[in-house]
């Protein structure tokens, strides 16, 4: 049950859990974050209009209960999902991401300004295709029906099968300088 030294999984998780409820609490001592304090949290200020609407969108699907707020239990299932969750979960949570106007397909638009803000956000160096070319490709390789618009499947098997666009979306949101700062402020908590 436990390993050598008396911890069993479930004390390191509830050790863990602890680190981010501390991290949390001290950036947002209301237990709610809003979207201007989720940008501070993250580092993301001073971003052109593409990579802003992209931090709102990300908000707003981590917002599970639509109030306008991040929780302390959704800053949880986002951290899980992103950091530990499985494969599956996280092509559905990027689809989510990704359908801005909710109508259950990406079309090419959405595709594409998603595209730009990673870009903005992430930098655009060493890129061997522009915004406009990378979506096209993307849509050439895994719109399997040619309609214009990924369906859930379509964007779940392309994303699969298609390492380019797989790398994009873990880049769009890695969130290893949060774990590195929870870590880090362990003991100045």
């Amino acid at each position: 049950m436990g390993n050598s030294n008396g911890c069993t999984v479930d004390d390191l998780q509830a050790v863990e859990m602890h680190l981010w409820y501390k991290k949390f609490m001290t950036e947002c001592p209301s237990g709610q974050l809003t979207l201007h304090e989720f940008k501070q949290f993250f580092g993301m200020k001073g971003l052109d209009s593409e990579a802003n609407a992209y931090i709102e969108q990300m908000f707003r699907t981590f917002d599970m209960n639509k109030d306008g707020y991040i929780d302390f239990m959704e800053y949880v299932a986002a951290l899980s999902l992103v950091m530990r969750g499985k494969m599956e979960h996280k092509l559905r949570w990027y689809f989510k991401l990704y359908d801005v106007d909710g109508n259950g397909c990406i079309d090419r638009y959405e595709l594409l300004n998603i595209i730009k803000a990673i870009r903005a956000i992430n930098g655009n160096d060493n890129q061997d295709s522009t915004a406009e070319e990378f979506t096209n490709r993307v849509f050439d390789r895994i719109d399997v029906n040619g309609d214009g618009e990924l369906s859930l499947e379509e964007f779940v098997e392309g994303a699969r099968s298609d390492g380019d666009f797989m790398e994009v979306m873990m880049k769009s949101l890695d969130l290893s300088h949060i774990v590195a700062m929870i870590h880090s402020r362990r003991h100045s908590v």
